[in-house]
């Protein structure tokens, strides 16, 4: 397999990540235009778009030390961000029918990021 196929090889994480990236920035345009939220909102978006950004870096590191750094910064946006929706549904901003979708999605993440962490640690472990 050359180089080009990995690269258009299935990546479920890359995947969801880009999604929710995608879901996150709804998200602020509703909390912004129409509750007029803007601080925590503003937090939300950068971690949350964070997330798919730091696993594309993953995809170029130079080893599988700087993978799991890589994904493991990742891992903490997506808690961040979690940490986010939950203020911003405790106070009200958003209904639970919003909150739980998105949150699911989220927590979905973290449970990918950690697998692949745990994964590629127990493949540097074994090789």
């Amino acid at each position: 397999m050359n180089e080009r196929d990995t690269k258009n090889k299935p990546n479920p994480l890359k995947d969801k990540s880009f999604q929710f990236a995608l879901k996150i920035i709804q998200l602020n345009k509703y909390l912004t235009e129409d509750k007029r939220e803007y601080i925590m909102s503003k937090q939300l978006l950068r971690s949350g778009t964070s997330i798919g950004a730091n696993i594309r870096e993953a995809q170029n590191a130079q080893s599988k030390a700087d993978f799991i750094h890589k994904l493991s910064i990742a891992q903490k946006e997506c808690d961040e961000s979690l940490y986010w929706l939950e203020l911003l549904h405790q106070s009200d901003f958003l209904e639970e029918i919003e909150f739980k979708a998105i949150h699911n999605d989220a927590n979905e993440l973290l449970k990918m990021l950690r697998s692949s962490i745990l994964t590629t640690k127990q493949n540097i472990h074994n090789s």
